[in-house]
């Protein structure tokens, strides 16, 4: 019983497991300084290389810089 009862919910167990790998690395991408850091110079680079206009450069770094106020302020909570 316990072996057919594995064989049906294996591939349920496998979605559920991509699922939490998945949210894993959206809260690592969101919440490591590092990773915001690297967005903001690719963001520079692409605004020097005129692949974005100045709005569209302003409007994502106001993004990143309260992404990063917020992992800061959240890691001095946690000291």
């Amino acid at each position: 019983m316990f072996l057919i009862d594995d064989i049906l919910l294996a591939p349920l167990k496998g979605v559920l497991f991509l699922a939490e790998k998945i949210n894993e690395v959206i809260e690592k991408e969101t919440s490591d300084e590092g990773t915001i850091k690297e967005r903001l110079m690719a963001l520079q680079l692409k605004f020097e290389m005129d692949e974005i206009d100045e709005e569209e450069y302003d409007k994502r770094e106001d993004e990143l810089l309260k992404l990063l106020a917020t992992i800061r302020e959240q890691k001095g909570k946690g000291r």
